[in-house]
Formats: C-alpha cells, structure tokens, sequence
C-alpha cells in the first residue's frame, strides 16, 4: 500500500532538515544538479537525442560556471576543482555538439571562465 502526501507539508521540518545542511554542501549538490541536467540536454544520456537541446544546454552551463565563479571563494579547492573538470568537459561538448561552434571565449560560461580550449 502506497503512502499518499499529506496534504499540508511540515514546512518546518524541512526548515530544520536544510538549517542542518553546510552551506558547502548545498552549493555542490546544486551544481551537481546543473551538471547533471547539461549533460542530458547536451544528448548526453542513454537516451541522446530525445533529450537534445543546446539553448537549453547553453543556459545550464552558463548556470553552473557563474555558481562556481561566485562560490570559488566559498568553496574548497577540494569541492572546486573536480566541478570546474567537469564544467570544462561541458563546455568541450558543447563545442562539439555544436553545428556551428562558439569562438573560444564565447561558448557558454566561457565570460566566466576564460576560453576553453580542447
């Protein structure tokens, strides 16, 4: 038997739940998110195509590299560098899914990372 929802959540239950959660943590799960939802939209997926989408992809990447150029501060390098890897891979499959790719410099979250070059 299936639980349904309640129809009212306990909004402050879940205040509590993310009072408890670092600051680090939720900025890396959000752009953990971002990544994700990039690489589907990019046809990254087991599904490729379906999913396709590169203005999409362009405004989750861009997303995710103005995240990772506010919070570098914030963040560990221990946290940063395997997301700014991963925004780079991104970025490079963004250029190749392109059918006319972005100069270097232009391509998405390239105003806050600098160009990206394969």
């Amino acid at each position: 038997m299936s639980e349904t929802p309640p129809e009212n959540p306990d909004f402050d239950a879940m205040t509590r739940d993310i009072a408890e959660v670092p600051a680090v943590e939720v900025i890396v799960t959000v752009a953990v998110n971002l990544m994700s939802a990039a690489a589907v939209k990019l046809g990254l997926s087991e599904e490729g195509e379906k999913y396709k989408d590169l203005d999409e992809a362009r405004k989750l990447i861009t997303g995710l590299a103005g995240l990772l150029d506010a919070s570098a501060t914030e963040i560990s390098s221990f946290h940063a560098a395997p997301l700014r890897d991963g925004l780079k891979s991104l970025q490079l499959a963004f250029r190749e899914a392109s059918v006319v790719p972005d100069e270097p410099g232009q391509g998405p979250g390239e105003k806050y990372t600098g160009p990206v070059y394969g």
